[in-house]
């Protein structure tokens, strides 16, 4: 029986609380096959014995139903994190960025709720918050499939290159790294995780990024390679998760902050967005329901960092580059994303 096959057979195995296998992770350090007998060896970073533990597990139960496999023997190496906060499945812990102080994602599970929209007018309101103490931010796109802070924030061209570095476009005073810079408007990324794994980690450590307070990370939907390639890249101050009211996203919403936790992220709050329509008589339309923000951060034991509305004029200053909190600031949809801005500077301050 070919080692190749053997590995087939174990990239079913996934990495316990990942959609992922141990084989893409990188967990996978050695294949023998002979008289019928298989030896695997398992390199783990973990704290966790239960995961070293499932995994043998998970790699026994898919070699023995094999016919060719008589024996299976799993030889796991366990090696402790050395920070846990930081831990990741299958690698060191990351060691970030020395000139950026702090790095949060906004994450949500499921697309569809305005996180991107959240991700850029979040930014220019901490911009503009930090601004009087000479305090920069940056915005990172990591939506690579479907990267649309660039409209958002009205800034478009090909980063230049200095010193091997990529230098970040700069948008509204703040600096903006996207995928949207290095492709057309309309070619299609179709990629595998490893490709995604490599953009991000050029994002990271291949853009001359400078002193800044705070860098705010859009992450895409979902739970897959783009937020497990950022974790085990540069470790996170925190995450938002960001949902609209209706049970169909505080559910799925859930599921992405509980991924989070697993990768040692703390979770900083939730926001709920499209929370509801504000009639000119000042009373309020309730379009997706009412009290899912509330119930999801109960849920995880995290506040409700704060509502955004539904409001006409957030899509209509972000398809013209300029962010409602910037473009109309004394509205209250820009007001809420100023509220949640301050909560989330004393909560980093804290």
């Amino acid at each position: 029986m070919s080692k190749e096959a053997i590995k087939n057979a174990l990239s079913t195995v996934k990495y316990p609380g990942f959609s992922r296998d141990i084989v893409s992770f990188g967990l996978v350090r050695s294949v023998d096959f002979e008289n019928g007998k298989a030896v695997i060896g398992i390199s783990v970073t973990t704290s966790d014995h239960k995961v070293a533990a499932q995994i043998r597990d998970g790699v026994e139960a898919a070699l023995e139903s094999l016919p060719e496999v008589k024996n299976v023997e799993v030889n796991v190496s366990i090696s402790p994190t050395k920070k846990p906060e930081a831990a990741t499945p299958g690698g060191t812990a990351p060691t970030g960025l020395p000139s950026v102080k702090h790095v949060i994602a906004v994450a949500s599970g499921k697309g569809g709720v305005g996180k991107s929209t959240f991700s850029s007018n979040l930014a220019c309101s901490l911009a503009r918050l930090l601004s009087a103490e000479g305090k920069k931010v940056g915005l990172l796109d990591c939506d690579i499939y479907g990267p649309s802070i660039p409209l958002m924030m009205g800034v478009s061209g090909r980063p230049e290159i200095e010193d091997e570095s990529i230098i970040p476009l700069l948008s509204h005073g703040i600096k903006v790294m996207s995928m949207g810079f290095l492709i057309d408007d309309d070619t299609p990324v179709v990629w595998r995780g490893p490709m995604i794994q490599k953009t991000i980690n050029q994002f990271i450590n291949n853009v001359k990024w400078g002193e800044l307070e705070i860098i705010v990370v859009d992450l895409p939907p979902g739970t897959g390679d783009a937020q497990l390639s950022l974790v085990q890249t540069i470790p996170l101050k925190g995450a938002i998760i960001v949902t609209t009211p209706q049970l169909a996203a505080t559910q799925v919403a859930k599921r992405g902050a509980r991924m989070l936790e697993k990768t040692n992220v703390p979770l900083l709050g939730v926001a709920e967005n499209m929370s509801f329509l504000e009639d000119e008589d000042g009373s309020k339309q309730y379009i997706f329901g009412e009290g899912g923000g509330e119930k999801t951060a109960a849920d995880l034991k995290v506040p409700l960092l704060g509502k955004i509305p539904l409001d006409p004029n957030i899509r209509v200053a972000g398809d013209a580059g300029t962010p409602i909190s910037l473009s109309k600031p004394d509205s209250s949809s820009a007001k809420a994303f100023d509220a949640i801005a301050e909560a989330i500077i004393a909560r980093l301050g804290n």
